[in-house]
């Protein structure tokens, strides 16, 4: 495929903040859930990470030399409000000016997410995270915060990192929820807190900074039905409307779905929405659909029972997928499916489309002298990208850009950095920190020739 992208596409590189930057206690930050973390076998803790926040001039350095112009990272709450609800941090603040300050000077255009998982740990202690509405409340005082400070700087925002895993039971980890028995109706308290402070922070950044954009992220996977089995198809379309559509729907000004209104009345939950929210709610307008995508799933009914809430038919249903290969950590490769959801999201919605997580985690070492041979991530970008390419000069969606995630590599989101996902090294380990050199491996020199003939030399 020769067609050449967009000049004004965006390519770049995600990441997030406890992830990278480090420097857990310096700066006047605060504890976050993760600074408390034990370190294991397989995850270190996250007092250091990458060291960008003493490194981000290397690191910026070398994403522009890629040719990116994007990047998207995290504010992280508690070094700019250390207990997440009290004074603000003016050195914190600081820091992220001149981060974004280091962006700008190269032509990297910032991305700013508000929220990926690292609850402050104050908020978290008293009030169980995300299942309190007063943590909603704090949550948009520090967005109105950010936005008030960068807004006229940043022209790309989200709220959230994967807004639909607090949909999921994953929202428990992420949700700085610390104790109880992780029942439905917490479980749908968090996902509609969560789903309000974006609303109320879409709603202020337009009413403020006119032209800015805000987006809603979701963590998709192509989720396919193991047979063509009514029962499979069925209960892949209702996983497909509880985890995506639902939000979809709200982003785009719908309000939530009639499906998951319905089961909520069910199950006696109501009360959670309340009518201010709603009204809110009604009048939400993202101005693009942003989501990640590393694998497609599969969906078998025969191991869900009757009853079983939607929410949970993963814990049940997982099912390999016979015609896909995977990696290590089992997460199948499918760039057919990363076409499906851009195409179907520009179909369905008509907003611009923007994959800004993307990528192949693989357990790397490096002999200190030879750059890292990682054809196999080579192939993972080349025929996801040409999949995204497909979307748009056959399928006729409007494409932002691509971000892939983590192309410097950094801790995985379970804090193990065997999991290595860049087009650069960064010689550490789990537990041995060694020099945190950066190498670029051999990845590096391709994907710098595809961004600088921006797609065109695949």
């Amino acid at each position: 495929m020769m067609n050449t992208l967009p000049a004004d596409f965006l390519w770049g590189n995600s990441v997030s903040s406890m992830q990278t930057e480090g420097a857990w206690n310096e700066g006047g930050k605060g504890m976050s859930v993760y600074d408390i973390r034990e370190p294991k076998e397989h995850a270190s803790d996250w007092k250091v990470a990458t060291d960008s926040y003493h490194r981000f001039d290397e690191d910026f350095d070398l994403m522009q030399d890629l040719g990116m112009n994007c990047y998207r990272f995290q504010i992280a709450w508690s070094r700019v409000c250390p207990d997440g609800d009290g004074e603000f941090n003016d050195e914190g603040i600081a820091f992220y000016q001149r981060f974004i300050d280091g962006l700008v000077a190269r032509g990297i255009a910032p991305m700013i997410c508000l929220y990926h998982f690292d609850m402050p740990l104050a908020l978290a202690e008293k009030y169980n995270g995300f299942t309190d509405r007063r943590v909603m409340d704090a949550f948009i005082r520090y967005g109105k915060k950010m936005i008030d400070c960068f807004g006229d700087q940043v022209t790309w925002w989200l709220t959230f990192n994967e807004q639909n895993l607090y949909h999921m039971p994953e929202a428990f980890l992420i949700s700085g929820y610390m104790q109880g028995e992780k029942t439905l109706r917490e479980l749908y308290q968090i996902q509609h807190h969560v789903m309000m402070a974006h609303a109320h922070l879409t709603h202020y950044l337009h009413e403020t900074k006119p032209g800015k954009l805000m987006g809603g992220m979701l963590a998709h996977a192509q989720v396919y039905p193991a047979t063509c089995k009514p029962r499979d198809v069925f209960c892949a379309r209702q996983l497909d409307e509880f985890f995506n559509q639902n939000l979809l729907r709200a982003f785009a000004g719908q309000g939530y779905s009639p499906e998951v209104m319905a089961f909520v009345e069910r199950e006696g939950l109501r009360d959670i929405y309340r009518e201010e929210d709603l009204a809110a709610l009604a009048t939400l307008k993202n101005d693009y659909m942003a989501f990640s995508y590393y694998a497609s799933r599969t969906l078998s009914s025969d191991p869900i029972q009757e009853g079983t809430a939607v929410n949970n038919y993963m814990r049940f249903g997982d099912t390999p997928n016979p015609h896909l290969k995977a990696t290590e950590w089992n997460w199948q490769i499918d760039p057919l499916g990363f076409r499906s959801i851009i195409t179907r999201y520009y179909n369905d919605w008509r907003l611009p489309v923007f994959p800004i997580e993307n990528g192949i985690g693989v357990i790397e070492s490096w002999d200190g002298e030879t750059p890292v041979a990682d054809d196999y991530r080579i192939a993972y970008h080349r025929d996801h990208i040409n999949a995204m390419k497909e979307a748009i000069f056959e399928d006729g969606a409007q494409v932002i850009g691509y971000l892939g995630w983590g192309l410097i590599d950094i801790l995985s989101s379970q804090g193990d950095m065997r999991k290595r996902y860049g087009v650069v090294y960064v010689n550490r380990e789990n537990h041995d920190l060694k020099d945190l050199r950066r190498v670029p491996k051999k990845s590096y020199a391709w994907l710098k020739r595809a961004i600088h003939s921006n797609g065109e030399e695949m």
